[in-house]
Formats: C-alpha cells, sequence, structure tokens
C-alpha cells in the first residue's frame, strides 16, 4: 500500500482497539527530546479525562481506580499530542514532564538493561 493511500484522519476514541479488560496501552514519551518516559494503561474514561484536563490521567490496575499522573507526586505530565498507532491499539503521549516520571524517583522507568542485550564487545 502506498502512504499516500493510508488513512491519516483522527482515531475516535471509540473507535480504538481496547484489550479485554477494556484498557489501551500509553507510551509517555518527552515531547521536547523524545525520550521515552513510562508505560501504563488507560481506560475510556481516563482518555475522556486526560483529553478534558490536558494532563495524563491512567488506569491503575493494581488499585483498580483512575489515577492522575502527579496528584500525589507532584510530577505531573501535561501532554502537548496523542498518537494513536496504525492498529488502534496503542497511544503514544508526547509530554511535558514535571519531576521524574518514574515512581523510583528515576526520570524515566526505563533505566535498567535487559540481561544479554548488550551486544558482545568486538576484540581490537
Amino acid at each position: 500500500m502506498a502512504t499516500e493511500d493510508l488513512d491519516r484522519s483522527p482515531v475516535a476514541i471509540e473507535d480504538l482497539r481496547w484489550d479485554e479488560h477494556g484498557l489501551v496501552p500509553v507510551i509517555a514519551q518527552d515531547a521536547g527530546n523524545g525520550e521515552i518516559l513510562m508505560m501504563a494503561w488507560a481506560n475510556r474514561e481516563a482518555l475522556e479525562r486526560t483529553l478534558d484536563e490536558g494532563r495524563m490521567v491512567y488506569w491503575s490496575r493494581s488499585r483498580r481506580e483512575l489515577w492522575r499522573k502527579g496528584d500525589t507526586s507532584g510530577h505531573v505530565q501535561h501532554w502537548e499530542e496523542l498518537r494513536v498507532d496504525c492498529d488502534g491499539d496503542v497511544i503514544v503521549a508526547q509530554i511535558h514532564q514535571e519531576g521524574a516520571a518514574c515512581h523510583t524517583g528515576e526520570r524515566s522507568c526505563f533505566y535498567r538493561d535487559l540481561a544479554g542485550s548488550r551486544p558482545p564487545r568486538t576484540p581490537r
């Protein structure tokens, strides 16, 4: 398929492909430098509130409740753009992060390597 034939129209919330629990993964990406900061889940209400409030609201699977990022930590995420992938089942939120994104205090939740994922050193 030629790229000019792709449907580039905005995707309505009701047209997203939700998982069996009514959730969709959301990847939070720094709008300034492209760094991936975290991944969380959102249900329909979380996305509606995100759109209404201008800041990220997620669904906490462990607490089974809405989670407005920054309400307790002060580490608020204001979104600049919300993008939907080609399958309609993942969202990338380009955000402006205040403070750390990770509950550990790290800026990004992705501060650890997968064991064995570093390429072997080449002998000189």
